[in-house]
């Protein structure tokens, strides 16, 4: 048997759900005389919103149009597009959940090799014309091809395998670094995506060497096929620099660095991708594509594959269907929004209600310096959008328009929506909010942007409590996807699908969340730095806690976390949650030492420890070692986890895990918390299903 032959004997049988990806060809006679190309077309049968991905069965139907195409003697070239603005998203995600054996994942790798790696090597000059979204394998497809040219509107290039706990296993670590260089190889293959999976669009791809020639969308594949045309004539010749003059050693120990400084060591992903890129220097292409495949195997079987695919679904798909959010049509429409204070979290909800609802957005505070701050802020924002070429000059000049202040509540007279963002003290907000209700109309939605206080006790004394909501952001407002939305005891239908609409609106992912002291993230991550800080207090040397769970590659240590939030913030949300729970959550005396001294944390500017703000913790003398600090935060999350699952804080463990996924940055390749818990033996029951989220036992 051939190798296709065994490929398809072990692969033939995988799930019937794949949606097939088919290679269409079709004969185009090129501009100039310059003779026939065979034109392969990728077309999974659906629109742009289902993009083209390549199982066994898709890459089978590939292979066989290619033989099709190398039988023949009458062609000149051959071509590879995709879909209206879709060429490929690479290989079948969900798929890749059901691989069940090494030998399995082999044959994927190997199998993908073989039929890509058949587009250059025809005998005839191959192009790739990436008229839409080329990620992960759908990039690999263009780089096997000799010649690439790109649509200028194309929205994502990228090689996101390390995000999820792979490797770009057809080809990637092996053809981009010798394509545009191992540095500018390894931003697209490890940096962007661990860089909350950042991709380039296809300008960007065009000035990094991806491809050759860049078109505009009006008549891409028209002027791609002049330009193949007279590349096959030899008028136009592509030149590829040499890359065995680069600093090779310098650009991956520099990118271990980076991945050290990110994870610790907690994915072997990108560390796998460094190794294969550091190969790509020496290695034939048969011994790259070897080395990609055994990682691409090794890795489809390991537990932070099945945790970053679990945490990819949440995202992709839970996120856009919030559990238990109401029917949309209840919304009701919101045309002007009202902002309670002007500080900075104010300033960037007002930004960002202004860009996405593109209505009138109107801040109150108590002095005119302080609006003007805020709004000042908001019109200088726009105004960085503007240089970056993010927003035009009209579109600058409407938004700043939008946003105006206001030193009275009258302002919201017209108001359907406002949101309070003053300071975290329940009688505050209860008078901000007696204030508001006397001004604005009878359907205005009254949204409290609180961190940890209780709906219900906020509303107790309004006319109208129903119309009170949680809209609790994360900082930066414009970066941090999540949108905790709490319903309070008398919330009504209406209030919370309008806020799920305007959540939608404003492009966060909604969480429904049960009006619960510091709601999901807060709750989890107060518990969580609760126990570091209080072995801390015990007399646990603050190193020693800091590090105690580095194995996870969170995004930030415990003490980085408090001195970003701020040392006051954190102490109030501890005393909150003290109150209600005061038999798990403590409220440590050194943090009200470090509050009291006015120091921002226990670093330094130089990210050095500050000794004296260590010593503020300095007392006790039952120290814990790293790995008894690390069990005790464990079972303190699986335990508050499962009290807040009882209590029905949120519908079930997966929207956990996606609120700490888009709140807290918990990494894909841990899957959220839940999973990590169930895998290391803290979760008793386990919070998910045995096999999701982890290698099937």
């Amino acid at each position: 048997m051939t190798n296709i032959d065994t490929w398809r004997a072990l692969l033939s049988e995988r799930s019937t759900d794949e949606v097939v990806t088919k290679a269409l060809v079709r004969d185009v006679e090129l501009p100039y005389g310059a003779g026939t190309m065979a034109l392969i077309t990728l077309d999974n049968g659906f629109d742009h919103t289902k993009p083209n991905t390549f199982g066994p069965h898709g890459l089978f139907a590939l292979n066989g149009a290619l033989s099709e195409i190398a039988a023949r003697n009458d062609l000149v070239a051959v071509g590879v597009t995709g879909k209206p603005f879709i060429f490929a998203v690479g290989a079948d995600l969900k798929g890749a959940a059901s691989v069940t054996s090494r030998e399995e994942a082999l044959a994927i790798g190997a199998l993908g090799h073989h039929v890509f790696r058949r587009l250059g090597e025809l005998g005839i000059p191959s192009f790739a014309f990436v008229n839409g979204a080329a990620m992960g394998g759908g990039l690999e497809i263009a780089l096997h091809c000799a010649y690439r040219t790109i649509w200028s509107g194309v929205p994502a290039v990228a090689l996101p395998e390390c995000f999820l706990g792979l490797v770009p296993g057809w080809g990637g670590t092996q053809l981009l670094p010798r394509l545009i260089g191992p540095a500018n190889a390894i931003k697209l293959i490890i940096e962007n995506p661990l860089s909350q999976n950042r991709m380039i669009k296809g300008a960007q791809a065009y000035e990094l060497g991806v491809a050759d020639a860049v078109f505009e969308p009006a008549d891409f594949l028209e002027e791609s096929l002049r330009w193949a045309a007279r590349v096959v004539k030899g008028e136009v010749t592509v030149e590829r620099p040499s890359r065995d003059g680069d600093d090779w050693n310098k650009a991956v120990a520099d990118a271990r660095f980076l991945v050290d400084m990110k994870l610790r060591g907690a994915s072997p992903a990108p560390y796998r991708a460094l190794d294969l890129v550091a190969l790509a220097r020496t290695a034939s292409r048969d011994e790259g594509f070897a080395a990609e495949d055994d990682a691409l195997a090794d890795l489809l079987m390991s537990d932070e594959l099945r945790a970053g695919l679990y945490a990819f679904d949440l995202v992709q798909r839970r996120a856009k269907r919030p559990a238990g959010a109401p029917d949309k049509s209840l919304a009701r429409k919101v045309t002007k929004v009202g902002v309670v204070g002007a500080g900075l979290m104010a300033s960037q909800m007002a930004l960002l209600f202004a860009r996405r609802l593109e209505v009138p957005v109107v801040l109150t505070d108590l002095d005119q310096a302080r609006l003007d701050k805020g709004v000042g802020y908001v019109h200088a924002e726009v105004d960085k959008l503007l240089a970056k070429g993010r927003v035009s000059a009209d579109q600058a000049n409407r938004l700043k328009a939008l946003v105006t202040g206001s030193l009275t509540k009258d302002a919201f007279a017209d108001a359907d929506f406002v949101i309070e963002a003053v300071f975290e003290d329940m009688a505050v907000k209860k008078k901000v909010f007696a204030e508001v209700e006397a001004v604005v109309p009878a359907e205005c939605v009254l949204a409290t942007n609180t961190s940890s206080l209780s709906l219900t006790e906020m509303g107790a004394d309004l006319a109208h409590p129903e119309r009170l909501v949680g809209f609790h952001f994360f900082n930066p407002v414009a970066v941090m996807p999540l949108l905790e939305i709490i319903r309070g005891a008398s919330t009504d239908e209406a209030t919370l699908a309008t806020a799920f609409a305007v959540g939608k609106a404003l492009k966060k992912s909604s969480v429904l969340v049960k009006d619960a002291p510091a709601f999901v993230v807060n709750r989890l991550l107060t518990r969580f730095m609760g126990e570091v800080i209080a072995a801390v207090d015990e007399g646990t040397p603050l190193e020693v806690a800091e590090h105690a769970l580095d194995d996870l590659g969170l995004p930030m240590t415990p003490f980085a976390l408090v001195q970003l939030v701020g040392p006051a913030v954190g102490l109030h949300v501890a005393e909150t949650l003290h109150a209600a729970f005061p038999e798990r959550f403590g409220v440590s005396e050194g943090m009200a030492k470090l509050v009291a001294s006015g120091k921002p944390g226990v670093y330094a500017p130089d990210f050095s420890l500050d000794a004296e703000a260590v010593a503020l913790f300095a007392g006790g003398d039952a120290p814990s070692t790293a790995e008894e600090v690390r069990r005790r935060v464990l079972e303190a999350l699986a335990e508050e986890i499962r009290i807040m699952l009882d209590e029905g804080v949120v519908a079930a463990a997966q929207d956990i895990d996606l609120c700490m996924i888009l709140g807290a940055g918990w990494p894909f390749h841990l899957g959220g918390v839940t999973p990590l818990l169930d895998r290391a033996g803290f979760a008793r029951p386990r919070f998910l299903p045995p096999g999701v989220a982890s290698v099937p036992a």
